[in-house]
């Protein structure tokens, strides 16, 4: 039988790599995503990659539309092997610290944090009665290293990753695993900020050793995928920086503000 994967924010980016790179392993893809036109077309694709795509319209600011999202997919397959959560609102300008107000930080927590939480939680019955699951989370470097102008990010993602790291040692017992990946990815978030600060990326990616900044599929999704299989069954409470070695020489930038 197919596993199932709920892949949030997969109309795009790193969700949509993610959720190609499961497909060809024959998996049967949720594209959680709030788009319906990058949704639907995402998932349109994914046969043709040897899996099922199964689109379901979700907003992670909205709890409500996220335990929905998972209530459909748990009343259709009967189950949830693979979670993914990656989705993140991203029409937010950086800012300071003392310029975010607590509805912008609200709203980082929910979309960043609790929408992840509340997706983990619904799954997990399922997987510990099959004895096993595969959470992946996605988090950020921006967390790991205080990048500024992005407190409101860096918070809610590095909230997740305590919460990921919790979980892994609480349900290592009932066959299911958490991990986290921080990529390194040319996404739509990494092409506003190029247009917002166009010199920080220039010195981003002089200290990435490998030069580039990574593709979603090509990069990014190959370990997702490893993640979901049997072969990281032994794996768990980890954070994979996926980024062409750029964690190595930490914070790169550090503007006025």
């Amino acid at each position: 039988m197919a596993r199932v994967a709920v892949v949030t924010g997969a109309g795009t980016g790193i969700g949509e790599g993610i959720a190609r790179c499961l497909a060809r392993e024959g998996m049967t893809v949720v594209v959680a995503e709030l788009n319906q036109a990058t949704g639907e077309a995402v998932a349109s694709k994914l046969e043709k990659l040897g899996g099922r795509g199964r689109f379901i319209a979700t907003d992670v600011t909205d709890l409500a539309s996220v335990d929905a999202m998972m209530q459909q997919v748990l009343n259709e397959f009967g189950r949830v092997d693979v979670l993914v959560n990656n989705a993140y609102p991203t029409n937010s300008l950086p800012a300071a610290a003392l310029e975010q107000d607590d509805e912008r930080l609200e709203r980082a927590f929910t979309a960043g944090f609790r929408a992840a939480v509340r997706t983990m939680k619904l799954a997990q019955p399922g997987m510990a009665a099959q004895r096993w699951g595969r959470i992946i989370n996605i988090c950020s470097l921006n967390g790991v290293n205080a990048h500024p102008m992005t407190v409101d990010y860096n918070s809610a993602k590095e909230a997740l990753r305590a919460y990921t790291r919790t979980v892994a040692v609480e349900w290592a017992k009932d066959g299911i695993t958490a991990n986290v990946i921080c990529p390194g990815a040319a996404t739509s978030a990494y092409k506003m900020m190029e247009e917002f600060a166009p010199q920080m990326i220039g010195d981003i990616l002089k200290l990435v050793p490998m030069g580039y900044m990574g593709d979603p599929e090509a990069d990014i999704g190959p370990v997702a995928t490893f993640l979901a299989s049997e072969g990281s069954r032994y794996m768990t409470g980890n954070t994979l920086f996926v980024d062409g070695g750029g964690h190595i020489n930490g914070v790169p930038w550090r503007p006025e503000g």
